[in-house]
């Protein structure tokens, strides 16, 4: 399927591993230019020469910690105009509301959350003087699936859900669409540190991790390129009437449910 993205220009935060990295690559790969963002300059230079090499495409490389004041403003105005925002950067930690305390929680949210927003209230108006863009927010089903031992991820999570269908419920009057995605459980490092959190806090014992991917569909958590295919194809004109709307991958993880 050819999904005619070919020249457009996406920015992708978070891009220095895991799905923002896999996002880069399936970007470039259908001929999009990339602006990639992260703390890590040294992985994103990388990155950027990799993708440039590989797919002829522009990659730049913008290495900033989001949640240091005016940063989200520096990064607009160094990327300038482009069609396309991943919103992906930031892990909100693992635990109970015992085990994570004001600071990790604040710490966790000023990424994930407060800098979502910033990035779509910086970037909206801009889309809409130059005829229109897309906007995806990349969530978590932990916005729809409650759970105590990851309650700030939870929360936060929901948080974004919710931010993400009210601007996207209006937002195609001026020819943006807003929409997110939902992963599960996905092969990152960033799996593996929730679980072993779990680990410890169910069994006292991290190295027991892996026993919880048992409980997975399929025994595994979802490839990379499983969620960043839909990322791509939400952003191309073949999803153009959708807006509004969060998909959920998780392997049905989210809608399996027990009156026993």
């Amino acid at each position: 399927m050819d999904l005619d993205l070919k020249g457009r220009t996406a920015l992708i935060t978070g891009a220095s591993q895991g799905i923002g990295e896999g996002a880069a690559i399936a970007f470039a790969e259908e001929g999009v230019n990339v602006h990639l963002v992260a703390r890590r300059g040294d992985v994103l230079d990388n990155l950027a020469a990799r993708l440039s090499k590989s797919h002829g495409v522009k990659a730049s490389a913008h290495a900033m910690d989001l949640t240091e004041p005016g940063a989200p403003e520096r990064l607009v105005a160094a990327a300038g105009d482009f069609d396309i925002l991943v919103n992906n950067a930031g892990s909100i930690p693992g635990g109970s509301l015992f085990s994570i305390d004001e600071s990790a929680w604040r710490e966790g949210w000023e990424l994930k959350v407060l800098r979502y927003i910033d990035l779509c209230r910086l970037v909206y108006p801009r889309m809409k003087a130059r005829g229109g863009g897309v906007i995806v927010n990349n969530i978590g089903n932990a916005g729809e699936r409650y759970d105590a031992d990851y309650v700030a991820g939870t929360a936060g999570n929901a948080s974004l859900m919710a931010f993400t269908r009210a601007l996207g419920g209006k937002s195609l009057d001026d020819n943006i669409r807003v929409v997110g995605v939902n992963p599960g459980p996905v092969d990152t490092e960033r799996i593996r540190k929730l679980l072993k959190q779990r680990a410890q806090d169910w069994y006292g014992d991290e190295s027991r991790w892996r026993e919880l991917v048992e409980r997975y569909p399929l025994g595994r958590p979802a490839h990379v390129r499983e969620i960043v295919d839909q990322i791509v194809f939400l952003a191309s004109d073949r999803a153009g009437y959708t807006s509004g709307a969060i998909f959920t991958i998780d392997g049905g993880i989210s809608s399996r449910s027990s009156i026993v």
